[in-house]
């Protein structure tokens, strides 16, 4: 059924097109600006975030919009981690015990270009493109953009805007630079950027690595991940810092220094890309930050979504799950109290916000987690125990990370807090020696659930002083 509302949405990357495309389904009339090109005639920028980690979170957003079907067709199962050492050697490491649970390979491009496409179906939605905002006035609802194209500036009105941008989104400039009320804003970086790197697919257009698996070369003080594409690439990504260490991105200045630096800590990883020099010098370095902020909305008018409201670090492979995540609570919160706007905006806050944080917190342990632990013996030896459990024990348990990734029905902030409990009961009986692999599992898993609980209870004792 039609409404009356005209909407404009603010960036269509992942979360403002699906955003869009669940608001035409519903029967509103949408207008999605954005300010680069049409993805679906002009390539991706290269160098910049090529693969994502789509996981069950993201897929319950896309089953809500009845697109799930046609994402699983352009992904890459990823079963594990395989740890690359030093030395070249390998060793996987599963992501759950149970059958079924793995995270996915997608191209970032190919999956909003799906989105786009869904949306374009749609009599009530427009797309239009090369629109970038330059603000958004929030008295009278009247969003400034500027047209690449035309080279000409022009002002859309609409009767509610949400800002889907990203982290440099307008805005959320808007609301701090207004100051129309009391906004908190914070935007922390890592010491550590990003670039992206190819190891290119064989002469017959396959894999020459496992393509089953999210592959790591830990560090310490930097990493190296790769993901699978569908020609039969990999995306690599090299995590370093800007000025820290031996090696850095800012010393790293000639061919001949990154290659004897891929020489001594990636030698296996040297050897599948041939065209290293070019591609280090001439992708860009990005930086790896985390935003929060609040509130996300202003009176009943304007709602920040997805990176806008909460940018994360790479590291869990939750940053576009906990975007689509936000679609399916919005979705759910319409459906309640469809009409009232200013009840919707405040209730979609209160009930996310201390979930995205959850996340955004979780993902800078799992960075620390993934260049310095997986490696470590004590580390694989809980990961050894918790698969034990969760194949011997399916209904009875999950690790930190199957929480996160593989139970859409557990909020984030649920998921931190029980799966650091767990984690620390475990850690702390393996240093204590309070484990033996040869003893009944079934009486190991009763002890760390008694330790876990006992934790969660001194937990909740001390955030209610």
């Amino acid at each position: 059924m039609p409404k009356k509302e005209r909407i404009l949405i603010i960036g269509a990357g992942l979360c403002g097109s699906l955003l869009g495309l669940r608001l035409a389904q519903r029967g509103y009339k949408v207008s999605i600006y954005e300010s680069r090109s049409d993805l679906r005639t002009t390539d991706i920028s290269a160098g910049r975030s090529i693969n994502l980690a789509l996981s069950d979170r993201g897929f319950r957003a896309l089953r809500l919009a009845n697109v799930e079907e046609k994402a699983r067709k352009i992904c890459i199962p990823m079963h594990g981690r395989l740890i690359h050492d030093i030395n070249g050697n390998t060793f996987p490491s599963s992501y759950s015990g149970r059958e079924g649970e793995y995270i996915n390979s997608i191209s970032r491009g190919d999956l909003n270009k799906l989105l786009l496409a869904e949306a374009d179906l749609f009599d009530n939605l427009t797309i239009l493109f090369n629109k970038e905002c330059k603000g958004v006035n929030l008295d009278t609802n009247v969003a400034s953009f500027y047209d690449h194209i035309l080279k000409e500036d022009s002002e859309v009105k609409a009767d509610i805007i949400f800002g889907t941008d990203g982290a440099g989104s307008a805005l959320r400039k808007s609301y701090y630079l207004e100051r129309k009320f009391l906004f908190s804003y914070s935007q922390n970086f890592l010491t550590h950027g990003y670039k992206e790197l190819e190891i290119p697919a064989s002469k017959e257009g396959t894999h020459i690595i496992s393509k089953d698996h999210l592959h790591i070369w830990p560090r310490g003080e930097y990493m190296l991940i790769a993901l699978a594409n569908l020609d039969g690439s990999f995306t690599v990504t090299l995590f370093l810092s800007y000025d820290d260490g031996i090696y850095n991105f800012n010393n790293l200045t000639s061919p001949e220094k990154v290659k004897s630096f891929f020489k001594e800590q990636f030698p296996d990883a040297l050897k599948l890309i041939p065209t290293i020099a070019d591609e280090f010098f001439n992708n860009p370095t990005g930086p790896l930050g985390t935003i929060k902020c609040s509130p996300w909305h202003y009176k009943n008018k304007t709602l920040i979504m997805g990176d806008a409201a909460h940018a994360i670090v790479p590291f869990y492979g939750q940053g576009m799950n906990a975007s689509f995540e936000d679609v399916t609570i919005f979705d759910a919160i319409l459906e309640k109290y469809e009409g009232d706007w200013d009840l919707i905006f405040e209730t979609f806050e209160k009930e996310r916000k201390k979930d995205t944080d959850a996340i955004a917190d979780l993902a800078i342990d799992n960075y620390y987690e993934m260049r310095d632990h997986v490696a470590n013996p004590i580390f694989k030896q809980k990961r050894m125990l918790e698969m034990a459990f969760e194949k011997n024990f399916p209904n009875d348990y999950s690790s930190k990370y199957s929480l996160v990734t593989f139970n859409e029905d557990i909020p984030y902030y649920q998921a931190m807090l029980r799966g650091r409990a767990q984690d620390k009961a475990i850690l702390n009986m393996i240093s204590n020696n309070e484990i033996d692999m040869n003893n009944n599992l079934n009486e190991i898993l009763r002890r760390v659930k008694k330790e876990t609980h006992e934790l969660l209870e001194e937990d909740q004792i001390a955030r209610l002083k």
